[in-house]
């Protein structure tokens, strides 16, 4: 492998393991992409949630592009690998509900997956990729899994109430 002129401390390790969650950014925004198309469907009609999934699969990529970007400064290699194919589709009776869970997971594994790629760093000695991933990201993969816990708690509530299901996906256009 060509060795890059700015490669200081930084590892083979921490290179793989930060190119597998670039994958898993991707992975996630692929996934909320196919959740807003879903939403888009004249037979399910929801077009708040149409612009709440297109905005999550924006900033996933958005989260994979400042990843590449830190792996060309250190010197690494970037390496994207082939997306899954995915479902899209969702039951009819609460669609709204599956793909809430369905996001939390999304949220779920890319968080874990930080907390993977922050052990790789600190195994490694690179203070400056931990401090990294702490300031940038963490935070804000804490408040994306309490924010659709807690929309996924209001849509219990709402049960089978469709007005009120109605009113709650008009809501997300403020968030």
């Amino acid at each position: 492998m060509t060795e890059f002129r700015c490669r200081q401390n930084w590892s083979s390790e921490c290179e793989k393991a930060l190119n597998d969650h670039i994958n898993k950014e991707y992975q996630a925004s692929y996934q909320y992409h196919c959740l807003s198309t879903y939403f888009d469907r004249d037979d399910v009609g929801y077009p708040q949630l149409v612009k709440y999934f297109n905005k999550a699969s924006l900033e996933e990529r958005e989260h994979a592009d400042k990843f590449m970007k830190y792996q060309n400064k250190r010197g690494g290699k970037v390496e994207l690998f082939t997306l899954p194919k995915l479902s899209t589709d969702f039951k009819k009776k609460n669609n709204f509900f599956n793909a809430l869970n369905h996001a939390l997971q999304l949220e779920k594994n890319v968080n874990q997956s930080l907390l993977d790629l922050h052990k790789v760093a600190s195994d490694n000695n690179d203070p400056q990729f931990s401090d990294y991933i702490e300031g940038e990201f963490l935070k804000e993969q804490v408040e994306a899994i309490s924010e659709i816990s807690k929309m996924i708690t209001h849509l219990e509530r709402l049960g089978n109430d469709k007005h009120g299901v109605w009113e709650f996906c008009n809501s997300l256009e403020s968030m």
